[in-house]
């Protein structure tokens, strides 16, 4: 479940709501501990369990704010982090904390979200990576409504009540997973400031495909697939049919 930072207080109320609805029918509830709608979410479920995926290392506490929750969310649930321990978490950290949450769940909720929120951008991943896509209602009348009413005409799950969740994911059943038989590390996708300006600099008004960026930057593919989320996020590119992007 993610939202709006600034979100209202009924849309708080709600995810609070949703969550602890969710929660009590076996659900755990992901977020990403941030102030808003992501504080409601892990708050609601915190008696059934939750899972807060945070931008930096897990004994980080951020917001500061939140540092209770936090701690709180260890002894009953789980802080999972990416990043190691003390490390701080930092504009480009987000990228990758966003598509923890949208791979890590069976489906992604909006809670308020406007036009250019990284919440749709979460929402988009979890798209691609095949899990369900909902979102609830807003006023047209409310920009941080915007992202989700958009959601909801491009074909997302409406959600009012938790039934309309549940419904959406459909029954499941839990499988057995084998122990891995050798340990695994992820490789962390950091980019430099010159491969993200190389990048940046190659995009333009008229829409490119993401292969052809990689091929004529000659940068690995996760690592153009970060620069582009990251201009994302700062307003400046645009997606389109095909895996084509420009710059907004």
């Amino acid at each position: 479940m993610v939202g709006a930072r600034n979100a209202s207080a009924a849309a708080r109320r709600f995810a609070r709501g949703l969550s602890l609805d969710l929660s009590n029918q076996g659900h755990v509830i992901v977020s990403g501990l941030a102030r808003g709608i992501d504080t409601e979410a892990h708050v609601g479920a915190l008696e059934g369990g939750t899972i807060a995926v945070v931008a930096g290392g897990a004994d980080v506490h951020y917001p500061p704010e939140n540092e209770k929750l936090q701690e709180e969310i260890a002894e009953r649930g789980l802080v999972l982090a990416e990043q190691p321990l003390g490390r701080e978490p930092q504009a480009r950290h987000f990228p990758y904390r966003n598509r923890i949450i949208a791979g890590l769940t069976l489906g992604t909720i909006v809670v308020e979200a406007a036009p250019r929120s990284g919440s749709l951008i979460t929402a988009r991943q979890a798209g691609e990576f095949g899990r369900e896509v909902m979102a609830v209602p807003g006023s047209p009348l409310d920009p941080r409504a915007q992202g989700c009413n958009q959601l909801i005409r491009d074909g997302a799950t409406l959600v009012q009540t938790a039934d309309d969740v549940l419904a959406s994911l459909g029954p499941f059943e839990a499988a057995r997973v084998a122990e891995p038989s050798t340990p695994w590390r992820a490789e962390q996708a950091d980019i430099e400031a010159d491969e993200r300006g190389a990048v940046a600099a190659l995009l333009g008004p008229v829409p490119v495909p993401v292969d052809e960026l990689v091929r004529q930057s000659g940068i690995a593919a996760p690592l153009v697939q970060t620069a582009l989320l990251e201009l994302e996020l700062a307003g400046r590119l645009e997606r389109h049919a095909g895996g084509k992007v420009s710059l907004a």
